[in-house]
């Protein structure tokens, strides 16, 4: 598995996101730990989580539970650096909501901590700006918890970039990840990228295959991924996947999965290797 870096933390390129796991049509747990011990086989140091990612009400943190347990339960799981957030809460009618209030986030990591069974949180991240709180109150609760040993890193999800500018001076230089959602369909997030590519942050694209299954239909406006895939033999996912590796070096895909198939596909991208041509007519796109 080839290696990047999220601060001084050296992660497979690609990592697994769990949220498929927890949500809406998650699949049974014999499923979703089968996938999380492929991903392990195959070299993935890399897991994102939240603790909204559940479905009821009633269990907050599913996704923090459900990875703890896994890693637990495999030789290789004390060697993944697990990233999670806080911010985002789900009521339990398919509703996401927002509290970015320090007094919120410090507990949120204190249950995050605990679901997870470790000491310090290896990646802890600012789930999405609450309009009600100041921006810099939420990223100060953040840099409290990174001084207070609680986390090892510190990290923003769906900033822009002023924030992430923001965020890097509240934290005194110490921002490590951007966390934006970035695909074929969803290109808004190209100078959040450029940004974190300056500045030597990672960039975690979520959702990176938004767009890829259409990709062979008919008349598809994501048709050229198709195209270059079948010109490598290799599924459209696993070509979108490479072309976003090639943008930069601060790039860390956490394509979702819940299927060893899926995630195995997906973490071949990176030994695909595309032509200046082909990574051109993707850019297109």
């Amino acid at each position: 598995m080839h290696t990047r870096r999220i601060g001084n933390v050296e992660v497979s390129a690609i990592g697994l996101g769990a949220m498929p796991m927890s949500i809406e049509g998650r699949p049974d747990e014999a499923r979703s730990l089968a996938t999380i011990h492929a991903a392990l086989d195959a070299g993935v140091t890399l897991i994102d989580t939240a603790d909204a990612y559940h479905r009821d009400a009633a269990e907050v943190g599913h996704n923090e539970t459900l990875i703890a347990k896994a890693l637990a339960s495999h030789d290789l799981g004390k060697d993944v650096l697990v990233a999670t957030k806080g911010g985002h809460l789900r009521p339990g009618d398919g509703s996401w909501t927002l509290d970015g209030s320090p007094r919120y986030l410090k507990d949120a990591c204190e249950a995050s901590l605990r679901r997870l069974g470790v000491e310090a949180i290896g990646l802890y991240q600012f789930h999405r700006p609450d309009p009600r709180v100041p921006y810099a109150e939420s990223v100060g609760a953040v840099r409290d918890l990174l001084d207070e040993g609680k986390i090892r890193m510190a990290g923003i999800s769906n900033a822009n970039p002023d924030q992430i500018r923001q965020a890097n001076d509240i934290l005194g230089g110490r921002l490590v990840s951007v966390q934006n959602q970035f695909s074929p369909a969803f290109r808004s997030s190209e100078p959040e990228l450029s940004l974190c590519d300056e500045l030597g942050v990672a960039f975690l694209p979520w959702s990176p295959l938004g767009g890829i299954s259409r990709a062979r239909e008919l008349g598809s406006a994501y048709a050229p991924f198709a195209l270059v895939a079948e010109a490598h033999g290799v599924s459209p996912q696993r070509v979108c996947l490479a072309w976003m590796l090639a943008k930069s070096p601060v790039v860390v895909p956490i394509p979702g999965s819940s299927r060893p198939e899926t995630i195995l596909d997906s973490l071949a991208a990176a030994d695909l290797v595309l032509t200046a041509e082909e990574l051109a007519e993707l850019d297109a796109v």
